[in-house]
């Protein structure tokens, strides 16, 4: 294979020659941009390494079973993979050699018969564009890096606005979901300074939570509800004047009584399990919809998943500012999703998940991005759901 790789001011480039593209690819304009400019050898939307490593190959070839897939996927050409959290593929990247369009499938080596297609974008040329602007939007820079500094609710607004009026450029304003839910939910890490002003990761903005929940749903904390063994001093201060919803997707708050630490809570039910060691430096919050607690650690302000079935504690948030941010996260989302009719969610929660999460690990990296050692309850929550709208969509 004479697969070239190039290095331009750091960047790889991936450049096919014109006999690699035979029989694979007849559309002229997509032959001249793979033999030059190429593929983005390193972004954080998309990656090419496979087209690098093995060169054009057919979904057919990819599964070892063309028997069982349709026709229109049989000759698409997997070139790349969406990349999820931790750089980690999610889907495969087709390109249709004969019209450049590009598309996206789950490879069911199992069940070919079940794959489709998801349009992604018309053209490489676009989809370059595409990913380009949403790694500028990560990294506040290119055309996004006036945003760099400013945060809120209105920079937020604003950087959804342009980051979609990229992507409806060159697609007759429509691009396919996975953008236009990339325009929509990626500029939501905006909200949130990072000048450390709280002593905390985040200083979330003022009325964010009131707002986003409403003041009678977002719980303030008195000195008198707090247990002893919480002596970190920016967490008592951001749970009195900031607060936490008292509800929410996948989290409970205790109300109902002042603060306890986890032995003393444990204390008090019928059936106490076996508690981690310094239990009595935990502080209980609430609860984690199916597994366990969500305890602050008092000591650091530390955010962690306490799972009753496992005995074991987990990595949650960072502190109580990134959790904050997360339950607003979720809230948005569904508040995002119900005024778009739902259609985030219909056959795209999958797309949609992969986007939250890599949003919520770039702003708290705490336990997103595990080696697999250590398991991390928003991850899993929002992955159980789109193994449910999988197997649905299968069914």
């Amino acid at each position: 294979m004479s697969t070239t790789i190039t290095t331009q001011a750091g960047d790889r480039t991936i450049i096919l020659s014109e006999p690699e593209l035979d029989p694979y690819v007849t559309h002229a304009s997509t032959r001249r941009w793979l033999t030059g400019p190429g593929l983005p050898g390193g972004n954080s939307v998309l990656s090419f390494a496979e087209l690098s490593r093995a060169g054009l190959r057919t979904v057919a070839d990819s599964t070892g079973d063309a028997g069982r897939l349709t026709a229109e996927l049989r000759d698409q050409l997997v070139i790349g993979g969406l990349l999820g959290p931790g750089g980690r593929e999610t889907e495969s990247v087709l390109l249709d050699g004969a019209t450049g369009e590009v598309s996206t499938t789950h490879l069911l080596h199992d069940r070919p018969e079940l794959m489709d297609r998801r349009a992604l974008a018309p053209s490489l040329r676009t989809l370059v564009r595409f990913a380009e602007a949403t790694d500028e939007l990560a990294g506040l820079r290119g055309q996004f890096a006036s945003y760099a500094g400013r945060y809120g609710t209105k920079a937020v607004a604003e950087a959804s606005r342009h980051l979609l009026s990229v992507f409806e450029e060159g697609t007759d304003g429509e691009p396919a979901p996975f953008w236009k839910m990339a325009a929509l939910i990626r500029p939501l890490a905006l909200v949130a300074g990072r000048a450390g002003q709280s002593g905390l990761a985040l200083d979330l903005p003022a009325r964010l939570l009131d707002e986003e929940f409403g003041r009678r749903a977002v719980v303030r904390f008195e000195e008198v509800d707090f247990p002893s063994a919480l002596g970190h001093e920016p967490t008592r201060r951001f749970l009195r004047e900031v607060g936490l919803p008292e509800g929410g997707f996948l989290f409970t708050l205790d109300t109902d009584a002042p603060l306890a630490t986890l032995d003393e809570y444990d204390t008090d039910r019928e059936t106490p399990a076996e508690l981690p060691p310094l239990a009595a430096s935990l502080i209980r919050l609430g609860d984690l919809a199916e597994d366990g607690s969500l305890v602050l650690d008092g000591v650091t302000g530390a955010v962690l998943h306490w799972s009753e079935r496992e005995g074991r504690l987990y990595p949650l948030n960072t502190d109580v500012s990134t959790l904050a941010f997360t339950l607003w996260l979720l809230h948005r989302e569904r508040a995002i999703d119900a005024e778009s009719h739902h259609e985030l969610t219909t056959a795209t929660y999958d797309q949609l998940a992969m986007t939250m999460l890599q949003v919520l690990s770039t702003v708290d990296p705490t336990g997103t991005a595990t080696d697999g050692a250590a398991r991390h309850y928003w991850t899993e929550a929002f992955q159980d759901e789109t193994v449910g709208v999988l197997e649905s969509c299968a069914r």
